[in-house]
């Protein structure tokens, strides 16, 4: 009986062992749950780092919108200034412009009435509201500083190097036509009539647009009938006639060329 007991006893425990053989425990996969941790975690940071990028762009979007308002404003503010100092600019020149007609009117006067000139009493400088300016400094002072000789000290025979040195300085000049037209008005007072006559010829060839190109024909006119040359004189005054019919030079013109018919 008790041999029985024992041999079921053991018979029960291989029984017991065959069945937890086999079927084993349950084994976890550590390494998977913690890849499957550790991928969770990099995806939110991932989400983070994107959402921090975003709202920096979005600043810095802000940022440059606030600069591109600034540049706006400032854009504005150099418009009014230009406008402004534009509108001032257009003052002055025309400032100027009235001085410098003024200039040539007043040098107009003295040349006529210097002593020392010979007797033309029929000349008078037409145009005078036509004098054209310069915005240049140095080329201004020095077309004032021959200017003023004439003008202010009656100093004519220093008037002529400087208008000389003048036209040599400033060949291009706006007061070109201007200056050689009175350094030859100068020197046909002194009765250099041969260097004023280069002097008028100069304003007659080279400055046909310029309003002392009448005066000049006239004035030349007058030098070449000084100098026996009539066929010359008159052409001239019929020229003076024919394209500037409503000027000064013209009026005077038609008188001496019925004195040389």
């Amino acid at each position: 009986m008790k041999l029985n007991k024992v041999l079921f006893g053991m018979i029960l425990s291989v029984s017991t062992s065959s069945v937890l053989a086999a079927e084993p425990a349950p084994v976890i996969d550590i390494s998977q749950r913690n890849g499957s941790s550790i991928g969770s975690k990099t995806l939110s940071e991932q989400l983070e780092s994107l959402e921090r990028k975003i709202d920096s762009r979005n600043k810095a979007q802000v940022n440059v919108q606030r600069q591109l308002d600034d540049l706006q404003n400032e854009l504005n503010e150099l418009r009014g200034v230009t406008e402004l100092h534009t509108h001032q600019l257009s003052q002055v020149l025309e400032r100027q412009r009235e001085l410098y007609q003024e200039l040539d009117r007043r040098v107009s006067q003295a040349l006529t009435a210097a002593p020392s000139q010979p007797a033309t009493p029929d000349y008078n400088a037409s145009n005078v509201n036509d004098v054209v300016y310069s915005s240049d400094v140095p080329e201004n002072e020095a077309y004032d500083r021959a200017v003023n000789l004439v003008l202010k000290e009656r100093r004519y025979e220093e008037a002529i190097p400087e208008f000389k040195a003048f036209n040599l300085k400033f060949p291009n000049s706006t007061y070109a036509a201007n200056a050689h037209y009175w350094l030859g008005q100068l020197l046909f007072n002194k009765n250099d009539l041969e260097a004023a006559k280069a002097e008028f010829e100069i304003v007659y060839n080279k400055f046909q647009e310029s309003p002392k190109r009448s005066d000049s024909m006239l004035k030349l006119a007058i030098v070449e009938e000084k100098l026996n040359n009539n066929t010359r004189a008159k052409s001239l005054l019929n020229e003076v006639i024919t394209k500037y019919p409503t000027s000064s030079a013209a009026k005077l013109a038609k008188p001496r060329l019925e004195k040389l018919q």
